[in-house]
């Protein structure tokens, strides 16, 4: 079985300035698998990307390896002020 946490972690460590300050969280229930990411604010765009292209992309990698091991998995990433 596929870590999606430690997969997702791989590719936002990849992205960001401070790969330290990188936290994902997973929660498993009814819906599927959902991992949050957390990450030091001046990172967080870098994440999100330009109208959100470096997020859509990676969710759509990440839902892929979930499909392949039928399991649906969703990303949140975290704004700073929430």
């Amino acid at each position: 079985m596929v870590d999606y946490k430690e997969f997702l972690e791989y590719i936002i460590k990849g992205i960001v300035n401070n790969p330290d300050k990188v936290e994902i969280e997973k929660t498993v229930d009814e819906m599927g698998v959902l991992l949050t990411v957390k990450a030091h604010p001046s990172d967080v765009g870098l994440i999100i990307g330009k109208k959100g292209s470096v997020a859509q992309a990676i969710r759509a990698l990440t839902r892929i390896v979930g499909l392949k091991n039928k399991a649906r998995v969703n990303i949140k990433i975290e704004q700073p002020n929430q």
